[in-house]
């Protein structure tokens, strides 16, 4: 991976072309970032060209290199790279072509104003909230170890051994995702991630003088990380020599300092906080052409040459590195047939078969478990069947059950990263960030948390949504139900919130089958995070030979228990710890003659993507006496009960106190469900 410190004139002409198609693009779509790209272009060339193992060819091969552009704004300068590089489309991902260049930020054109992973071929992540791309890079660099760590036999060390490179600016900095993030990597001496950091002193407010003046590199020497210094942007042999340094570093992530100028090139501009938000103007854009020795008159102008050097660089390295590995990974594939069908699961995101065999079932019992209990069962099990699966708890693994404790799975620690158990640390929005990057490389990532503290990840699980990977959330203590601990430790809002992202499957299970089903649904998803909301307050685990079968999960809403002949007159749907209140008010109502249906709704989002048929014949509309009963928010609830149904549940916080007398209070009692019901039937 090493490379010469030679450069020649094209490789000049190739940073200016960089820099002219981002001005240019930036220009025609009268919207974007030119600053960035155009003091970044050298760094990002260099990177490309002389150092990153990648087949634009094959742009999915498993030991490519990964490159995050973490500040993703600059996102020209991404799409630069891609369309001079070549890379072919793939997966349903398009191709960067000029044509969409030219159609930058413009609506279903490949060049969104921000990358998008789903969209774009040679994007590896959804970047653009500033930080989240370092975390990204971060799990990606963990995956990695993890993959060489467990597959990499004797003689085939190479064939797992990719590097991750970022770029980052000073907003990205500035933001604590970034922070947990690195500060993790430091801690796991992840020595295959390289950051590159654009020290341009300047964000949309102005100089960074105004609120950023600590010492960053400082900073991360703290976290352990190898820090190397780059005093100009434009000098490639420099920054080719510092790249020389981070890939022979053993033992630490290296982070380089990266001196540059915002708007390079531009007269007017160059250095200014104008070059970074808005486009430059056509003057301006001359003037810079006339700087680069450019034709002043000419637009998205690719000089003769250019794409030459790209294929001489980045193609033709990457194709060799490719065919070598193909080759070796056929040897590989002889000697060590069921780890290569492991990665080539991997590679494909496909399960192992019969792996839903591991699922457990729970005989009935009155009594039962808390749902975080009979999760930590289930994700043993299913983690033990899907060798790739890997995550960890934000600190509380002891708590929420998340820890993996089967012969084998171990701890994720530097120097031994063959364990299946990260320990993220109290770093709930690192964690999200991460899980994201270890989802992108393949593995079945899942992150553990109490509910309440989903508020500190959120960004980054609604970028997972976007990103569109299957990461599993566990979250428990989802409700008052945490009693004690008050109402800073008791979720309210967070269903409700956290329902209200698209793409996101929220799964709040009622009794130990019902978890079991939703780890189903979590693991059968190729497409969508999944959270599951879990409690720490047991709850029955019913008898399924008398109550409607625990399956019903999959359909997000399903029939729990029915009135005789199908036909009833009041509906009580309850999720998670509620569900057996709404059972036992079934019971006694049907005791006395009511003819009532329970309804299991342990994901609305499962549930609406049903046919209308089968949402009308679990909520037929003629049945307008509903009861809804959830220790949450009642926003949204609307949809299930209409204008005139009843809901239990919270309209404030909740307050320190024992659950019972929390529940009493606050209205979660047999009693006020069933004079709720009885009021229901009475309209």
């Amino acid at each position: 991976m090493s490379a010469s410190a030679t450069f020649d004139a094209m490789d000049q002409l190739c940073v200016n072309t960089i820099r002219t198609l981002s001005m240019d693009a930036v220009q025609k779509a009268n919207s974007g970032h030119p600053g960035a790209p155009m003091g970044l272009a050298p760094v990002a060339y260099t990177v490309w060209n002389r150092f990153l193992r990648y087949d634009p060819k094959s742009p999915t091969w498993f030991n490519r290199d990964r490159f995050v552009l973490s500040n993703g704004h600059a996102s020209m300068l991404l799409y630069s790279m891609i369309h001079l590089a070549g890379i072919e489309a793939v997966d349903g991902k398009r191709k960067v072509t000029m044509d969409e260049i030219k159609r930058f930020r413009q609506f279903d054109s490949a060049t969104p104003g921000h990358p998008e992973y789903h969209l774009t071929a040679g994007v590896e992540t959804t970047t653009g909230p500033l930080g989240q791309g370092i975390g990204n890079a971060v799990g990606m660099a963990i995956a990695q170890k993890w993959i060489a760590a467990n597959y990499g036999k004797p003689g085939y060390e190479d064939l797992f051994e990719h590097r991750v490179y970022a770029i980052c600016g000073d907003g990205c900095l500035m933001e604590g995702v970034a922070s947990e993030a690195a500060s993790l990597a430091g801690h796991l001496k992840l020595d295959n991630l390289c950051l590159l950091y654009d020290d341009n002193q300047i964000t949309i407010d102005g100089r960074t003088t105004l609120a950023f003046t600590e010492n960053v590199s400082k900073r991360f020497e703290a976290y352990g990380w190898n820090v190397l210094q780059v005093a100009d942007a434009n000098d490639l042999p420099a920054l080719a020599n510092a790249l020389n340094s981070a890939a022979a570093t053993k033992g630490q992530p290296t982070f380089i300092v990266v001196k540059g100028k915002i708007g390079y090139g531009a007269p007017h501009k160059q250095d200014s906080e104008h070059a970074h938000g808005e486009p430059l103007g056509e003057d301006e854009i001359k003037g810079a052409k006339k700087n680069y020795g450019w034709p002043e008159d000419k637009s998205f102008y690719v000089p003769d040459g250019v794409y030459e050097r790209f294929q001489e660089n980045i193609g033709k390295r990457g194709a060799e590195a490719h065919a070598a590995w193909a080759k070796k990974f056929a040897d590989y594939k002889a000697k060590h047939a069921d780890l290569a069908a492991q990665i080539e699961s991997i590679q494909s995101k496909k399960l192992p078969a019969g792996w839903e065999k591991s699922l457990p079932t729970f005989p009935a019992d009155p009594k039962g478990m808390a749902t975080r209990d009979s999760s930590g069962k289930v994700l043993n099990a299913v983690a033990k069947a899907v060798p790739w699966m890997v995550g960890g708890s934000a600190d509380l693994a002891k708590s929420n059950k998340s820890r993996l404790t089967f012969e084998g799975a171990g701890d994720f620690q530097a120097g031994s990263y063959v364990g299946r158990n990260v320990h993220f640390g109290v770093r709930e929005h690192g964690m999200g960030a991460v899980v994201n990057g270890m989802a992108l490389s393949g593995l079945r990532s899942f992150a553990a948390g109490f509910m309440i503290f989903s508020d500190y990840g959120r960004a980054a699980i609604r970028l997972g949504s976007i990103i569109e990977k299957p990461v599993i959330y566990v979250f428990t203590h989802d409700s008052i139900g945490v009693g004690e601990d008050g109402p800073t430790h008791q979720p309210i809002e967070h269903m409700a919130s956290l329902r209200a992202i698209p793409g996101l499957i929220v799964l709040r299970p009622g009794d130990a089958n019902e978890v079991a089903e939703a780890y189903k649904v979590a693991m059968e998803s190729s497409h969508h995070p999944v959270i599951l909301a879990l409690s720490r307050q047991a709850v029955p685990t019913y008898d399924r030979t008398k109550y409607a079968p625990a399956s019903g999960v999959a359909k997000g809403g399903y029939v729990f228990a029915d009135a005789a002949g199908g036909k009833p007159d009041l509906i009580l749907i309850a999720t998670g710890t509620e569900l057996p209140l709404a059972v036992e008010a079934y019971e006694k109502l049907t005791a006395e003659g009511v003819k009532a249906r329970v309804v299991s709704m342990p994901s609305w989002e499962l549930f609406e993507q049903q046919t209308k048929e089968y949402r009308d014949g679990v909520l037929p509309p003629a049945v307008t006496a509903r009861v809804a009963i959830e220790m949450a928010s009642t926003f949204g609830w609307e949809r299930y009960i209409g204008t005139s149904g009843a809901m239990i549940g919270m309209r404030s916080f909740g307050a320190s106190a024992p659950l019972k007398d929390l529940a009493k209070h606050f209205g979660f009692t047999i009693e006020k469900v069933l004079e709720a019901a009885k009021a229901q039937l009475k309209k």
